[in-house]
């Protein structure tokens, strides 16, 4: 009897201590994602105070693959539409894919002005142009099908420095390591960059907004919190924090 009631006692104080340390939500986002994501991870856990949230940053595509080989994530927030639709056809989402907000395309320099956009290229000063690859990160693709559109990419392809993520990417603009960089505008206006450099945001006539959407991971119906999480993400009370870094917001 004494041996069960000891049993009893340590069952009953390990549900205590899992209640009072809560539940984590282990959360896939893309790079572009980093310092919006930040703030609004320290105001959701201001107002859950027994929810912790870990973040995991990198390009759409390598998070995407990160997940088809079973990483264990409970929400992915993705810099474009195709990744998490991705995902949710390979059979590995809880749940459908929802647009969160709407990111938009910038070129930064350090040192050159951007101001006149594109034409800024072809200076005779820009030795090197940062891009994300297009194969990983949306932001790339979609500064390489600007490019193409305007029949350009041929002509400083020579010139390109690829970077694994869009956050590589601003910081080889930033480090000086490339004249020019195709960036988020998130980026250009994150501390270590906002007011520095030059920035030229591109038109939504030329560049449409990159449409970003997220979806829950398989296996998180387990964790009540991610679902939650998401639903604040998506929420008004994350929509001057999106503001503050440039986003779109969606239309309610």
């Amino acid at each position: 009897m004494k041996k069960r009631f000891v049993f009893i006692s340590v069952v009953l104080f390990s549900l205590l201590v899992g209640n009072m340390q809560g539940q984590t939500v282990k959360v896939a986002a893309a790079a572009n994602l980093r310092y919006a994501l930040e703030e609004i991870k320290k105001q959701y856990e201001a107002g859950n105070p027994a929810v912790k949230v870990e973040i995991t940053f990198g390009s759409s595509g390598l998070l995407t693959q990160q997940i088809l080989n079973g990483a264990p994530f409970d929400f992915f927030m993705a810099a474009d539409t195709d990744f998490p639709e991705k995902v949710s056809a390979a059979g590995f989402a809880a749940g459908k894919v929802e647009t969160y907000i709407y990111g938009k395309l910038a070129l930064w320099s350090l040192s050159l002005d951007v101001s006149n956009g594109l034409e800024a290229l072809f200076l005779p000063a820009v030795k090197k142009i940062a891009v994300a690859d297009p194969k990983k990160a949306p932001y790339g693709k979609s500064a390489v099908e600007l490019l193409k559109s305007r029949g350009m990419y041929d002509r400083i392809n020579s010139k390109i420095v690829w970077g694994d993520n869009i956050s590589q990417t601003a910081q080889f603009a930033f480090s000086g390591n490339a004249d020019r960089g195709f960036i988020a505008l998130s980026l250009a206006l994150a501390p270590d960059m906002q007011g520095k450099g030059s920035c030229y945001v591109f038109p939504e006539t030329i560049c449409p907004p990159l449409e970003q959407a997220c979806v829950l991971i398989k296996g998180s119906e387990k964790n009540g919190e991610a679902l939650k999480f998401k639903q604040y993400v998506i929420s008004p009370s994350c929509d001057s924090l999106w503001e503050k870094y440039g986003y779109g917001l969606l239309k309610r």
